[in-house]
């Protein structure tokens, strides 16, 4: 879904005529610069791998909310003791205990109301299990995304199709514009500004 709708083109700056090939080019390289499929509110499904002797982790995409009726983010978790690699073993006669009973590589569900989540940073501190061993990787499904666009994205992708309409070869008069030369050009179109407008929903681990 593009990030400005055509009532909103003369609110941010961009001629009421503007085409909507313009505004979901820059709605893609929005996305693309900021490493997910969408800004809006999303349902993701992450790996993650725990520290040895830490029982945190933290979620790839932010800001964290909750879809629909929903009150948590946090959709579903589970997590497993895998086999350890060499010097992970903590607590070797435990280790030794839990493997007699083929836990080690098990997946459990972790009940996502015995998690504790920091919205701000998408950190989970994760429960020990029934063993008493900390997990050391986890599964987990959320919902990350705005529920509403603000002014920030809308105002960085209207600055995004003038770059690309002052770029004189992208500014051709025609009703499709050829994604490649839009991408080639990504670096120039998405300047220090837009940048500065988008950095808080760069996805956390990936860029």
């Amino acid at each position: 879904m593009a990030y400005l709708q055509p009532a909103d083109y003369q609110n941010y700056g961009l001629p009421a005529g503007t085409t909507a090939d313009w505004v979901t080019a820059a709605t893609s390289l929005i996305n693309s610069f900021c490493r997910r499929p969408d800004l809006n509110i999303t349902q993701y499904a992450e790996r993650l791998r725990v520290t040895t002797g830490s029982q945190t982790v933290r979620l790839t995409y932010l800001p964290l909310a909750p879809l629909g009726a929903a009150t948590s983010p946090l959709v579903s978790m589970q997590g497993r003791y895998a086999k350890p690699r060499r010097g992970e073993v903590i607590d070797e006669p435990l280790f030794q205990l839990a493997w007699a009973f083929s836990l080690p590589g098990q997946w459990t569900d972790i009940d996502i109301h015995s998690v504790d989540l920091d919205p701000a940073t998408g950190e989970l501190t994760l429960p020990w299990n029934i063993l008493g061993l900390p997990y050391n990787e986890v599964a987990v499904t959320y919902t990350a995304g705005l529920a509403v666009i603000g002014d920030d994205i809308k105002s960085a992708c209207a600055q995004i199709v003038r770059n690309a309409q002052a770029t004189p070869a992208l500014n051709a008069s025609r009703t499709r514009i050829d994604t490649m030369q839009i991408e080639y050009f990504s670096s120039s179109l998405l300047d220090a500004t837009v940048q500065a407008w988008l950095r808080p929903y760069v996805a956390g681990r990936l860029g």
